[in-house]
């Protein structure tokens, strides 16, 4: 049933407020983490459309730039993700290699501990992100400032869905695609001579409150499976029409621990609501007209069902979460991105603290 009709997301925004008013939504903060201190403004439920425009913090307003860098990595150096594993389909293609697109905002000075978001599908959206940060960096509004941070936009393996090296990557239920952006892309960043050579003490935080992660479809898939499986490295997750269906590859290891893959956070095992609740702060997003929309539960394929369920969850548990849902928008609609995207960015990194 499509979205706006049902009946659960108006009970849903009903009790995400009761919870609020009551106030026994407990922070989710760390002990070993002082850098969050975020509240509650912005949290809950929320619908957009069916009318949108581009939010002029997502355009050039002639503020000062930063530098964008670009480099590959290859595939068959890594340890983690060479393209060469027993799942993949051979007749889907593995590139060679990846570029890593990196954007350094003017407000960043060299030598500080910068936080950082990791965009997947790089470098898609890259450009919002750019006018984003070139623009709310230097916000007067306090409640609408962005902190400095470095923006990596990492390629994919290559292909898509069941088989691929992009479904291995994003779709898997496991912590390696966090340790591959933790172990190897973030190091080689930091060691790119051009980068280098413009930012010589150029610095990331160990902070996991400081590292985001951003990504749509799949890339949202993995956002969340970064955040899940490693909430000491990447804490701050946005996804938009996030793919929370059995897209995981049949053949993967991880099928006897969670059989229908990004589906159980929300159903089947309810993984998010039966598991200990994690030091997250989450963005979900999903469209009217996403994928497969009218599919019935049983194929565990209707992204608007599995959103929604996710968000349900996420409420239940007591999460710091924002859910959009965006009226006559289809999947991944760069309609909706124009128009939320700089709200989404604010909301993510409320509460933020640096000394920069």
């Amino acid at each position: 049933m499509p979205f706006k009709t049902s009946s659960r997301f108006y009970l849903l925004r009903l009790a995400a407020c009761v919870v609020v008013i009551l106030g026994v939504v407990e922070l989710a903060v760390s002990a070993d983490s002082t850098s969050e201190s975020s509240g509650k403004s912005g949290n809950g439920n929320h619908v957009v459309g069916p009318e949108y425009r581009v939010d002029p913090d997502l355009t050039d307003r002639g503020n000062p730039k930063g530098k964008l860098f670009e480099f590959s990595m290859p595939l068959a150096d890594s340890k983690i993700f060479r393209g060469d594993d027993a799942t993949l389909d051979p007749r889907k293609t593995v590139r060679s290699e990846r570029r890593i697109f990196v954007y350094v905002p003017a407000a960043y000075q060299d030598g500080t501990e910068a936080p950082v978001l990791v965009t997947l599908d790089g470098p898609s959206r890259l450009d919002l992100v750019r006018n984003a940060v070139d623009n709310l960096t230097i916000s007067e509004d306090p409640n609408r400032r962005l902190p400095a941070f470095i923006t990596i936009a990492v390629e994919n393996g290559g292909d898509d869905s069941k088989g691929s090296q992009r479904g291995l990557e994003y779709d898997t239920m496991s912590d390696r695609f966090a340790r591959f952006i933790n172990d190897e892309v973030l190091p080689a960043v930091l060691a790119d001579p051009e980068i280098l050579k413009a930012y010589p003490h150029i610095a990331f935080t160990a902070d996991p409150w400081g590292r985001a992660v951003m990504g749509c479809s799949s890339g949202g898939a993995a956002a969340l499976t970064m955040g899940w499986f490693r909430p000491d490295l990447f804490r701050r997750l946005i996804t938009y029409s996030g793919t929370f269906v059995d897209q995981q590859d049949d053949d993967a290891p991880e099928e006897s621990e969670f059989p229908l893959g990004a589906w159980e956070y929300h159903s089947g095992m309810k993984l998010i609501e039966n598991s200990p609740k994690k030091p997250l702060r989450i963005f979900t997003h999903v469209s009217e007209n996403d994928l497969r929309a009218n599919d019935p539960e049983e194929t565990y394929h209707n992204w608007v069902m599995a959103n929604e369920r996710t968000a349900e969850a996420l409420a239940a548990k007591g999460y710091d979460y924002r859910y959009v849902f965006s009226r006559g928008t289809k999947h991944c609609d760069q309609t909706v991105f124009k128009h939320t995207l700089a709200d989404t960015l604010v909301w993510m990194w409320d509460g933020y603290e640096t000394d920069q």
